[in-house]
């Protein structure tokens, strides 16, 4: 059977880079934007410690971080920052973990399998779906990620979560922070990474504490041993130099001006509020694509918690929903691929553990003029591979 090809749009992406992480460069980035990188310097030296003590400033200032909130730089991007708070803090009460996609359930895991807590409970959810927010013990900690950055559901808000709650809610905002208002007083830990929505390079996590996240460090002593790159007590006392730009171990000097660079971007184009508009433009854009369109869908059925910067679609065509899983799966990664051989889209195919489908980065660094130029070209490939599909049976 032999199906006519449709032909490609006209109109390409000035910038193709929709990756959701490392993501896309902040627009006008250029390398000549790096040349106050201080190379070949200690990270303890004055210089260079500056320039992490000024990506803490930065960063909390742009956020609106409350002032008696801690702020430091550590290793192994948002995952360090996140192992750090679970292995430090956790233990002490009881434990829920909300998993609704796979990095989620990364920390369920760590919970239930690697720190063993007997007391812990999983409240769970399909990808696009949020657990039962009511059934949330407060009286336990909490573990969450703000934002699914594999399922494109987020949560909505803080109304949910009471401000005297006795336990402990640590968030993982790591494709949430700036792009998001996150509220502070209903949370206790937040991480994130230079490398989401002001689209740093990858390796460093920031890892924020509220006074009660200090005093959990400082009152409670975990019964499993601290690997180094998590300890963040010495003698009974906070170490204080952590929140002053001196890392526990060796951060990349090219990275952190990189940091810097987007931090100042960010500033420059009018600081939170601008991100979050640019970053909800681009959700804009994509829905108003999705409400017209008979191929796609998104993965968050429910409007209140779609993201608006892990943008996950799921195929809806009527050749796709015929295949099986694996088939989809299959059909999946042809149409992200079609994507990148023209150079219109890359990295776009679904994260690995999710239904198959695809996920637009759509952080504050991404133009919508280039989301609204992609948008075609996502029709014409699926459109191209489902004719592929029809004329092989």
């Amino acid at each position: 059977m032999s199906v006519h090809a449709p032909m490609p749009p006209a109109i390409r992406p000035a910038n193709p880079h929709f990756s959701s992480g490392p993501c896309a460069k902040r627009p006008g980035f250029t390398l000549e934007a790096l040349q106050g990188a201080l190379l070949g310097r200690s990270h303890r030296a004055s210089k260079p410690k500056a320039k992490l003590a000024e990506i803490i400033t930065r960063s909390r200032d742009i956020l609106g971080l409350p002032a008696d909130w801690r702020l430091a730089i550590v290793p192994a991007s948002d995952t360090g920052a996140v192992e750090m708070a679970l292995w430090s803090m956790l233990g002490a009460r009881p434990v829920d973990v909300l998993a609704f996609e796979s990095f989620s359930e990364a920390w369920a895991t760590d919970v239930l399998k690697q720190l063993k807590l007997a007391d812990a409970r999983v409240l769970a959810a399909p990808y696009g779906q949020l657990p039962d927010l009511q059934a949330v013990d407060f009286n336990h900690d909490v573990v969450l990620a703000w934002n699914g950055t594999t399922s494109g559901a987020r949560i909505p808000n803080g109304d949910w979560i009471p401000a005297d709650r006795a336990g402990l809610v640590i968030a993982d905002a790591t494709s949430a922070a700036f792009a998001m208002a996150l509220p502070y007083d209903k949370l206790d830990v937040v991480t994130w990474s230079w490398q989401k929505v002001l689209g740093g390079e990858a390796a460093h996590g920031m890892l924020a504490l509220n006074p009660r996240a200090v005093e959990r460090l400082l009152t409670y002593k975990p019964a499993w041993p601290l690997p180094k790159i998590f300890r963040m007590t010495s003698g009974g006392k906070l170490t204080e130099g952590l929140f002053a730009g001196e890392t526990i171990n060796t951060p990349s000097m090219l990275a952190a001006e990189d940091a810097l660079d987007g931090l100042r971007w960010a500033e420059g184009i009018g600081g939170l509020p601008a991100l979050i508009a640019r970053s909800e433009a681009n959700l804009a854009a994509v829905a108003d694509w999705v409400a017209h369109n008979d191929r796609v869908a998104f993965l968050a059925a429910d409007p209140a918690i779609r993201s608006c910067t892990s943008i996950c679609l799921v195929i809806a065509a009527p050749w796709f929903v015929a295949l099986d899983h694996d088939a989809q799966a299959k059909a999946a990664k042809k149409i992200a691929a079609l994507l990148e051989t023209e150079a219109v889209a890359f990295d776009i195919a679904a994260y690995r553990d999710a239904p198959p489908g695809l996920r637009i980065w759509g952080g504050a660094t991404v133009d919508t003029a280039n989301i609204t130029a992609l948008l075609p070209w996502i029709d014409w490939a699926i459109d191209r591979v489902g004719a592929d599909e029809t004329s092989a049976r």
